[in-house]
């Protein structure tokens, strides 16, 4: 064969494969962000099946577990693993996720286990599977960043990414759907995909980065990754009350927590600086556009998370049942309803990112980032009981805006870094997004509880007392910590029901039973109180998104790597 002839021959290998790379890489992706996100909604249905009521005193730990483990350990090891990927290759370590991944999905569909001894098998085993899911998230920007010439990386990725973030309400959908069929069919879902995808990618991926092998630094990696655990797991319980406090931010052993994670994280930070071969070259923030685009991404990660909880709790709480849609239903259905949401991230990703590989990222970013301001402005406006229309169009807007800016800036920080460092510089990437979602959980939840508090326990007694509930039992409901009400309309469950009991209930006329468990009451008690809070959880949202902006502007002129 003819120079020429092999050297076609060759082109059109790497051109095939580099589809192959995205293809695998992108199912890989939705597949790790779709579970993150599937048990959310599912799980009144995953209680329910394993005979634990989760909203009782003393299991309030496995709800949130059963929420944050698998968003902890994302958080947490992603670094770490992108810098093996470095070291021992990216398509090793991405291979060896979705092999994870898989045996971890069979392992939570078959929990042999009921009530708390079956929370904490499937707690431990999810926490497994997003170890193998963190493997993916880690190394799959990376792998693409390989595959792809600069001239398209910024599309590639973009299909990538916004499949990612679309994965992530698809789960909400998923998991209403396949909750009303079976509890464990939210965890069978990804078996199939999971042994598929094992199978092609260890048959089609190859090695195409640099290696760079070196020592493990074992220091870096556990003060990093106990330092992260630490900070997001206290503030992940500084929404419980504590000491007759609504959340718990005087609690000694959140406080304590925290403290002690950021004082891991310093000597992490200190560790880094002297070490011949750190985990994470400290040196790369000193690159503007990873600087930037990293910072842009985490403000947008805690942001988009709250929004996320946020309004699932104001579709299931109080919009869907003033609709006359029953409380066990309205996890299906805010799913459904918040679709428009993914719509507006799959058209603007994929375009904004082949945009931005011929006139910058910088512009699209920013403008993304002003558009998601711009949604959450609207969010705040409407009324509780909304025109949906008006409602929908605000959650396209939203998508658009976040589509328009995940794609580029995604781009923009792998494209910044040398090619050895690709690897932990997209485990980097991936840490500053998922500890913003589960920072979200502690920032929002605490101010819309902080919210609630100052206005909830007045209505709820006078409500409770109007409709012949004895004024103690009333003022004694109105007395729980807000964070319950919140969590029982989370759950799907008839929040009323859950705070007053069978007891109550019983004693009461059937006419002021039948208004106190109706659709109307709790929505229409509820509602003045939570847009309080609302008004403070999306503004909080609209600053930190225009912050994020700013950086996203900071970002400077960026020459992108080959």
């Amino acid at each position: 064969m003819s120079t020429t002839a092999t050297a076609t021959a060759e082109r059109a290998g790497t051109d095939r494969y580099k589809w192959v790379a995205l293809s695998n890489t992108t199912l890989g992706m939705l597949m790790a962000t779709i579970d993150g996100s599937i048990v959310i909604i599912s799980l009144p249905a995953i209680f329910r099946g394993i005979g634990l009521d989760p909203l009782a005193p003393g299991n309030i730990g496995y709800l949130l577990w059963m929420i944050m483990g698998y968003l902890l350990v994302s958080a947490v090891l992603v670094v770490a693993l992108g810098r093996l990927g470095d070291m021992f290759g990216r398509v090793r370590m991405y291979n060896t996720g979705f092999l994870i991944f898989a045996i971890a999905s069979v392992a939570l569909s078959v929990d042999p286990f009921r009530a708390g001894a079956g929370a904490l098998w499937l707690i431990g085993w999810r926490i497994v599977q997003a170890f193998g899911g963190a493997m993916l998230t880690a190394n799959s920007a990376a792998i693409l960043t390989d595959a792809f010439p600069a001239r398209q990386r910024g599309m590639a990725l973009g299909i990538n990414q916004i499949t990612a973030l679309a994965g992530q309400f698809l789960g909400l959908l998923l998991g209403g759907v396949l909750a009303v069929w079976d509890w464990r069919a939210v965890f069978w879902v990804s078996v199939p995909v999971g042994i598929v995808g094992t199978i092609w990618s260890y048959r089609s991926l190859r090695e195409t980065g640099e290696r760079h092998r070196t020592s493990v630094d074992w220091a870096g990696n556990i003060t990093f990754a106990a330092g992260t655990a630490l900070i997001l797991a206290s503030m992940t319980y500084g929404i419980q009350p504590y000491g007759g406090h609504p959340t718990g931010w005087t609690s000694p052993k959140v406080l304590g927590g925290i403290g002690l994670g950021v004082a891991l994280l310093v000597a992490f930070v200190v560790i880094e600086s002297r070490v011949a071969h750190p985990m994470f070259r400290l040196a790369l923030f000193k690159v503007r556009a990873f600087a930037a685009g990293n910072l842009a991404a985490l403000l947008v990660a805690i942001a988009r998370g709250g929004m996320q909880f946020m309004l699932i709790i104001w579709l299931q709480g109080i919009w869907l049942p003033l609709h006359g849609y029953k409380f066990e239903d309205t996890p299906l259905w805010a799913g459904i309803f918040m679709l428009p949401l993914t719509f507006g991230f799959l058209v603007a990703g994929p375009i904004s990112g082949y945009l931005s590989d011929r006139f910058g990222a910088r512009l699209f970013s920013t403008l993304g980032l002003l558009l998601v301001a711009a949604g959450f402005l609207g969010l705040l406006l409407i009324p509780i009981d909304f025109p949906y229309p008006v409602f929908a169009a605000l959650l396209v807007v939203s998508g658009l805006g976040q589509g328009m800016f995940s794609a580029p800036n995604t781009s923009a920080i792998m494209s910044s870094v040398p090619a050895g460092q690709r690897g932990v510089a997209s485990g980097m990437r991936a840490t500053f997004q998922n500890a913003g979602t589960s920072l979200s959980i502690g920032v929002f939840f605490s101010l819309m509880v902080a919210g609630l508090a100052r206005a909830l326990p007045g209505t709820l007694t006078s409500g409770l007392s109007a409709q012949g509930v004895p004024h103690d039992v009333a003022a004694s409901v109105a007395s729980l910590p807000p964070v319950s009400t919140l969590f029982a309309a989370f759950l799907g469950s008839n929040p009323v029901e859950h705070l007053l009991g069978h007891d109550v209930l019983a004693a009461l006329p059937p006419g002021n039973v039948a208004t106190l468990t109706g659709h109307e009451f709790f929505p229409n008690l509820i509602a003045q109180p939570f847009h309080d809070g609302l008004v403070v959880v999306f503004g909080a949202a609209t600053l930190m998104t225009l912050l994020a902006a700013v950086a996203s502007a900071s970002r400077g002129r960026h020459v992108r790597q080959q």
